[in-house]
């Protein structure tokens, strides 16, 4: 029985040489590459309407990550956003190697099917220098995610950093691992 092939294997035998050719780079080290994803989940709003606790959320990313995340705490407190100073507003996780390329290899082939309604992901999300960005409504969209509370559905934001130089390198690049790209 063949072992399944992971996705960094398959981007440096298959992927990387016909990228290679689409790019018309004749510098293998020249290629765009995914540098890391950032995983980031806002719960502001969710720390002031549930008593503090936002231990569900960090089981919850741990366990879709596969490494337990940062909690991002208030700078200085901002009164019209009911923020205080050292307060939880954020958790984080940043994936590089191995990780990364799991995490990756789940959201193409797992996450995408599973989202409700789904046509594709939008090419216009790039921030102008290859880097892409993902908005998930719901972290249920994951099979690891625990679901004993439904009540407490959280979206998720993910951001792929690429060493690309322009957004349409950074678009071939994630055409090329597999992402499904709206349809024109």
């Amino acid at each position: 029985m063949t072992k399944p092939v992971d996705l960094k294997t398959r981007f440096l035998k298959e992927i990387a040489p016909e990228l290679q050719k689409t790019l018309g780079l004749k510098n293998y080290a020249s290629l765009p590459k995914v540098t890391k994803v950032t995983i980031n989940v806002g719960i502001g709003s969710y720390v002031q309407s549930h008593n503090k606790d936002y231990s569900k959320i960090v089981e919850n990313i741990t366990a879709i990550t596969g490494q337990k995340p940062m909690v991002a705490k208030a700078k200085k407190s901002i009164s019209n956003f009911k923020v205080r100073e050292g307060e939880a507003i954020g958790v984080m996780v940043t994936l590089r190697g191995k990780r990364m390329y799991d995490f990756l290899n789940k959201m193409i082939n797992i996450v995408f099917p599973r989202v409700r309604d789904f046509r594709g992901i939008s090419k216009k999300a790039f921030d102008g220098h290859g880097n892409y960005s993902i908005g998930l409504k719901e972290h249920i969209v994951f099979p690891e995610a625990v679901q004993d509370d439904l009540a407490k559905i959280h979206g998720l934001q993910v951001n792929i950093s690429t060493s690309a130089k322009t957004n349409e390198e950074g678009l071939e690049l994630l055409k090329a691992l597999g992402f499904p790209f709206k349809k024109n």
